[in-house]
Parts: C-alpha cells; structure tokens; sequence
C-alpha cells in the first residue's frame, strides 16, 4: 500500500526539543512556568494589538471560558455559526444556554450577516436578546469582520471570536482573534502549529487575564490552605506542552507560507474543474486547509473513495450544527448555504511537510474527475 498521505498532520520543526528538555532539567512539570509564560508572550506579540493570551488546554476550554467572562448561563440564548465544528458548540451546552444557529454567507463560508441580523431582530421581539455571538474564521478564512461586527456594535451583543483554523490569518493587516470581545486559538494535533492538544483564549486587558487563569486553575483563593468561593476549572496548559508550542512558533511564518503554497498548486492544477474559496479583498488566509466544491454529493464521495482507495485521506467539508441529531432542537435562521457546501465540498491534504510528488500525485487523480 501507498504510503499515507494525511490531511493535516502535526509538523515538528526540531526547535521543541530544547524547550521541552528544558522543562525535564528544571522540574517544571505543572501547567505554570517559564515556558507558559513565554508561550504567551510569543503569542502575544504575533497577534499584537496588545491583546493578553492565556494559554488552555484546548480551544474547547478558550470558549468555554469565554462564555463564563460574558456571562452567559442558564436559559441566555448564543448566536452561533452553524457551519463548524462541534466543539463550537458544545460549550454553550455546557453553561445551560441555548444555541441559535445562523447559516453562512458564499463569500467567505462564514457567518452570514443578513440571516445574522434576522435572527438578532426576531430573538429580540421574542424576549430573549442573545448574550453572544460566536463567529468562526473557518478552514482560515476570515468571516466578514466588517458587517458581524457593525451588527455586535449595533444591537451591543459582544463576538467571540473562533480562530481556532485562522492562526495567521488577517484582515487588512490585523491578525484574526483579535477583533473580538475574546479569540479562540486550538493548537489541536491538526492544526497550522500544534503543542499536540492545547489552545489559548485571547482578552483585551491583563484584569480579564487574570480571571481567566484564576478559573482555568481551579479558582483557588488566596490562603494558605485550599479555598474556592468560585467554581472552577482544570483548563491551563502544561509548561511541557508549552515548550513545544515556543518551538512552533519559531516556525509559524513558515507553516502559513507553505499552506498557501498549497493551495495556489492545487487552485492553479484544477481551478478548471473545481470551484474554489476565494480570498475577498484585504483578506490574508492561513490556507489550513485547501477545499474544492464538486459539482455534487455523487462526484465528491467518488473522489473521496478513490482518495481513500490510494490511502490519501480527506474529508468532507463540516456538516452544519443545525443539520447534526443532537442539536435539531435549537432554533436556527438558514439559507441553504452551509447544507450545499456539506454536500459538494471536500477539504484536500494539506499538510505543511507535503512533498511536491504528493501534491502533483492528488492533482492527477482529481483530474481525471
């Protein structure tokens, strides 16, 4: 059998080693320490507009947390992208609230403004104004910034700000995770830089900082003894891991570069044959992963089969929230976009160690569809 060509498979650079050596030498085992700290501040000033990051064990955990810092409990109502993962979700699960799924716009895939503000106007007229909006920036594409947030402006519903796939990506020259209330970033095993599961919650002072690590460490008060008056959480990340995620970040710039790179070879192979997500203007995509839209659910589960076949994997693209069995109860504003993309949309390999006879192999076997 051929050997495995993987979606989005982790990349290591060789830089982890020392700093992970360096939390063995030093004891510095717990989710606190040096490489915790400097984590944050490499993060910190990638994404600049001097934004605090707290780093997490996972961008589950980011969101989770998000949502406690705006409040949201039993029986508020979030606005929510349908068009993602599950663990975009399920946080709003977690507090007692009640998802609202919105479907996406053609442009960017993301967030659609219209059906957005439809939503906000009837939930309003209903009695129930949502605490949240939670905008995701998928497969690195940038959501329609400047619209979402005239609307969380407009009607003062705060956005939480999914960047879990759009590390490096930007807006007119501002990084995405940082037009929001909070940002979102996952250094899951598949993402453009990994520290093998993590993320990080992204605020806008050091006091909301503070709270943050305050609730992701179990909310432990001062004293001498154990006291809680608040409950809390085992969400921080550990300083080993986050020795790994301080060598990924010596090597991010290059990561973003060569998912493009991707990208532009497949575009440029079968931009013909395929249709493709097109950046908007100002808008920078991360590329983390390249996807193409089929003609139709039957051409694109053939080519995933033959993919599959050849032991090259993809994936289709998300299958909406609204459309999953454990969420059809929620209400939702939908046009149709999110359920046509699942049924034609296939998300390519798209790793940052492809080789070029990898891609050129993925690029003969699409073009024979």
């Amino acid at each position: 059998m051929n050997t495995k060509i993987w979606l989005s498979p982790p990349h290591m650079s060789g830089n982890e080693q020392k700093y992970v050596q360096e939390a063995f030498d030093t004891n510095w085992i717990a989710p606190l320490g040096p490489n915790v700290n400097e984590f944050e501040k490499s993060l910190e000033n990638y994404v600049s507009e001097n934004k605090q990051i707290a780093v997490l064990s996972s961008g589950t955990s980011a969101i989770h947390l998000a949502l406690i810092m705006l409040g949201v409990s039993k029986g508020d109502e979030v606005l929510c992208q349908s068009f993602t993962f599950s663990a975009t979700v399920n946080p709003i699960i977690y507090q007692g609230a009640t998802p609202v799924f919105i479907d996406s716009e053609s442009e960017t895939w993301n967030l659609c403004p219209d059906q957005l503000e439809i939503a906000i106007i009837e939930r309003i007229k209903l009695g129930n104004k949502p605490k949240a909006i939670i905008a995701v920036h998928l497969y690195g594409m940038p959501y329609n910034v400047q619209r979402i947030h005239e609307i969380s402006k407009k009607y003062e519903i705060p956005v939480i700000e999914d960047s879990a796939e759009a590390l490096g990506s930007e807006v007119n020259g501002q990084k995405c995770g940082t037009f929001g209330e909070f940002g979102i970033l996952s250094f899951n095993g598949n993402k453009i830089i990994t520290t093998s599961g993590g993320g990080a919650l992204i605020t806008s002072n050091n006091k909301d900082k503070e709270k943050v690590v305050f609730l992701a460490t179990q909310a432990r008060d001062e004293a001498p003894h154990y006291e809680h008056s608040t409950i809390g959480y085992n969400y921080r990340m550990s300083n080993v891991l986050a020795g790994i995620g301080r060598g990924q970040m010596e090597v991010l710039d290059e990561r973003v570069k060569v998912r493009r790179n991707n990208f532009y070879f497949y575009f440029e192979a079968l931009n013909n044959k395929f249709e493709f997500l097109i950046e908007p203007e100002g808008y920078r995509s991360n590329r983390w992963l390249t996807c193409i839209l089929t003609d139709s659910n039957k051409i694109r589960e053939e080519i995933r089969i033959k993919l599959q076949e050849l032991n090259i994997e993809s994936r289709p693209l998300w299958k909406p929230m609204h459309k999953q069995p454990i969420f059809q109860k929620y209400p939702r504003y939908v046009n149709g976009v999110s359920e046509n993309l699942f049924e034609k949309g296939l998300c390519l390999p798209s790793g940052s160690n492809m080789e070029e006879h990898e891609l050129e192999t993925i690029v003969d076997i699409l073009e024979n569809f």
